[in-house]
C-alpha cells in the first residue's frame, strides 16, 4: 500500500494569491519612480534654462534687453531639453544694472515650470507640480550699464 504524502495539500493557489496581492503594490512604486524620475528630470532642465538665461541677461547693456534676452534664452533652452511644461513663468531681476559702473552687480532670473504628473495615474500623486528654479550671473563690473 502507497501512501501519498499530503504535505503541500493546502497551498495550492498560494502563487496566484501572492501575485494578486503583490502586483498592485509593484505596479504603485513602479509608478512612484517614473514620478521621482519625471520630477528630477524637470529640475535639472530647469536649472539649466535658469543658468543659461541669467548669463544671456549678464551680456546685455539694459535692463529692457536683459529681459527680452533671459526670456528668450529660458524658453529655448525648455524646447531644446524637451521639457514641456502646463505654464512657465520666467522672472528676471535686474536691479543690478543700476549699481554704479565700478561697483559688483548681478542679474537673477527665476523660472517656474508646472509638471504634469496625471498622465501617470498613481493614487495619491497630484495631477502637477510646480517645480522652480534660480539662477545669478555676474555684470561686468567695469562696462557701462544703462
Amino acid at each position: 500500500m502507497t501512501r501519498q504524502s499530503t504535505k503541500h495539500a493546502g497551498d495550492t493557489g498560494s502563487v496566484t494569491l501572492e501575485l494578486t496581492v503583490l502586483a498592485p503594490a509593484v505596479l504603485v512604486l513602479l509608478g512612484l519612480v517614473i514620478v521621482a524620475g519625471r520630477v528630477e528630470i524637470a529640475h535639472q532642465a530647469l536649472d539649466h534654462a535658469a543658468q543659461t538665461a541669467a548669463r544671456a541677461a549678464s551680456l546685455a547693456r539694459d535692463p529692457a534687453t536683459a529681459q527680452t534676452q533671459a526670456r528668450q534664452a529660458a524658453n529655448a533652452e525648455l524646447a531644446a531639453g524637451d521639457l514641456h511644461c502646463a505654464g512657465t513663468r520666467v522672472t528676471v531681476n535686474t536691479t543690478g544694472f543700476a549699481v554704479p559702473v565700478g561697483r559688483p552687480a548681478q542679474v537673477t532670473v527665476t523660472l517656474s515650470c508646472t509638471v504634469a504628473l496625471a498622465s501617470l495615474a498613481v493614487p495619491g500623486i497630484p495631477g502637477s507640480r510646480v517645480e522652480t528654479a534660480s539662477a545669478t550671473s555676474p555684470l561686468d563690473t567695469y562696462r557701462a550699464r544703462t
